[in-house]
C-alpha cells in the first residue's frame, strides 16, 4: 500500500498564496529598484554664447569710444604752427624740460644757442644730417610710413621700444612741442603736428628749424652753438669730416662727444662720410 506523499512544506507555502497575488503590482513594486531622479537640464549653450557676444560687442564700444577721444584731444589741442613761417620760437618744449631738470639738481639752467638762416649752414651739415636721420625727407609728407613700419615690427618683435623711426619733421614736432616720453598719446599728437608742420611750412623752413633746435649735448642747441662748442667754428664753415660726427651724435647728444669721440661716434662718422655724398639738401628756405 503506497505511503501518502506529505506535501512540500515550501511548496504548499507558495501553493498557499492565492493566483492572484503573485501578480500583485505591490510585490512587483518592492522587487524593482526605484527610479532614477530626471536629469539636470543641460546648459543653455546659445544663452551663454549670446552673453559672451554681448560683452564682447560692449567692450568694442567701449574701445571705440575711448580711442575716438583719444584721437579727438590730440587734434583739438594741437598748436598753432603757422607763426613758424616768420618767426623763430623763443624757447621749445625739449629746453624748458632740459632746464627744469638743472633746476631739480641745483644747478643753473646751461643755453647755448645761436640761431643762423638756412643759408649760413653748411651743405656738409645738411647733407650728413639728412642721411643720418632722414634720407626720405624731401619725399614724405611728414611721415615715413614704411620706415615707420619697419619700425613698429622690430619692437614688436622684441617685446619693447627699439627703435624710434621719426622723421626729421616729427622730431622738430617732438622738441618744438612734446617730451620725450613713450606715451601712446605723446606719439598720437606727434603724427599730427608733423603733418600739420608740413602742411603749413615749406620743406626747407622745417629743416631750417631743425638744425637751430635740436639738441646738441648738455645744454647745446642747434648747429651754430654745436660748431663753436665742439670745433670753434661756424655752421658755415663745417667740413665733412667734422659734419658727420656732429650728425652721427643725434642719436643720443648728451652721451656721444663730437669733440671726444669714442668708437660708437667714429664708426657712424665714417659710415655717413661713405654715404652723404649721394644725398642732396632741400632749396634755400628763402
Amino acid at each position: 500500500m503506497p505511503l501518502p506523499i506529505s506535501p512540500d512544506p515550501e511548496n504548499a507555502s507558495r501553493s498557499s498564496l492565492p493566483d492572484d497575488a503573485a501578480a500583485s503590482p505591490l510585490t512587483v513594486a518592492a522587487d524593482e529598484a526605484p527610479p532614477k531622479p530626471p536629469a539636470p537640464p543641460r546648459p543653455d549653450r546659445w544663452r551663454r554664447a549670446r552673453e559672451v557676444a554681448t560683452v564682447a560687442g560692449r567692450t568694442a564700444v567701449t574701445a571705440a569710444g575711448v580711442g575716438f577721444g583719444c584721437l579727438a584731444y590730440a587734434y583739438l589741442t594741437l598748436p598753432d604752427v603757422r607763426p613758424l613761417r616768420v618767426t623763430n620760437p623763443p624757447t621749445t618744449a625739449f629746453i624748458d624740460l632740459r632746464a627744469d631738470e638743472f633746476r631739480s639738481r641745483g644747478e643753473q639752467p646751461r643755453r647755448v644757442q645761436r640761431w643762423v638762416r638756412y643759408r649760413d649752414i653748411s651743405a656738409d651739415l645738411k647733407r650728413a644730417v639728412l642721411l643720418a636721420e632722414d634720407t626720405s625727407f624731401w619725399q614724405h609728407e611728414g611721415v615715413d610710413f614704411e620706415q615707420l613700419q619697419e619700425s613698429l615690427e622690430i619692437d614688436w618683435a622684441h617685446g619693447r621700444l627699439i627703435r624710434g623711426g621719426s622723421t626729421i619733421t616729427q622730431q622738430l614736432a617732438k622738441n618744438l612741442y612734446l617730451s620725450p616720453s613713450k606715451n601712446p598719446i605723446r606719439k598720437l599728437r606727434e603724427l599730427f603736428i608733423a603733418r600739420r608742420l608740413e602742411a603749413e611750412l615749406p620743406k626747407a623752413r622745417i629743416f631750417e628749424l631743425y638744425l637751430n633746435v635740436i639738441e646738441w649735448g648738455d645744454g647745446v642747441y642747434g648747429a651754430e652753438a654745436a660748431a663753436r662748442t665742439y670745433f670753434h667754428t661756424s655752421a658755415a664753415a663745417l667740413g665733412p669730416a667734422e659734419a658727420a660726427l656732429l650728425a652721427g651724435a643725434i642719436v643720443n647728444p648728451r652721451v656721444l662727444n663730437p669733440a671726444h669721440p669714442n668708437a660708437r661716434l667714429l664708426k657712424r662718422q665714417q659710415l655717413i662720410l661713405r654715404r652723404m655724398g649721394a644725398v642732396l639738401p632741400p632749396e634755400n628756405a628763402g
